[in-house]
């Protein structure tokens, strides 16, 4: 009777897999540090995009998230704010509102991720943005842009003309 040796395979992938995941947490924590100490961070639409897959593109829940920048699009702080399931998410405006003030934000960055992968805007999400925005601009905290974060692909309201 022969016996049967584990699989070393296994413990390899999971082993890569662990250091990919370090490497990737390393790298979020890199690239926000230095979008905190970086001049006019956030006046690329690449820049942001960027930063908001690393983010948000390998989540199994939809988050949404606000980037709170100051008046030279640098950026306080970055805040998931909501978490919902795998196919959508509850917005509060009340809530953003409050968040923003609180940083003292003169602009925001909205983005949120689909779990599916497509990053195509629905109408829901046009119309939170519009809520959003109006209830932000009573305040005049301005909407810089709103990102649909999909499979390591990312969907611009500015650059589409939904804003």
């Amino acid at each position: 009777m022969e016996t049967v040796k584990p699989s070393n395979e296994m413990y390899t992938t999971e082993s890569t897999f662990e250091q990919e995941n370090q490497l990737i947490a390393e790298a979020k924590h890199l690239l926000y540090a230095r979008l905190k100490t970086r001049n006019k961070v956030f006046t690329s639409p690449q820049a942001t995009r960027d930063y908001l897959c690393l983010q948000l593109s390998e989540r199994q829940h939809e988050v949404f998230c606000c980037l709170f920048l100051d008046c030279q699009h640098r950026l306080i702080e970055y805040q998931e704010l909501f978490v919902g399931t795998i196919d959508g998410c509850s917005v509060y405006p009340r809530e953003v509102v409050k968040a923003a003030l609180k940083v003292n934000a003169a602009a925001v960055i909205f983005a949120h991720n689909h779990p599916s992968g497509v990053a195509e805007p629905s109408m829901a999400d046009q119309r939170i943005t519009e809520r959003l925005k109006s209830a932000l601009g009573l305040l005049d905290i301005r909407v810089l842009d709103h990102f649909v974060i999909g499979d390591n692909t990312a969907v611009s309201f500015a650059e589409r003309g939904l804003l």
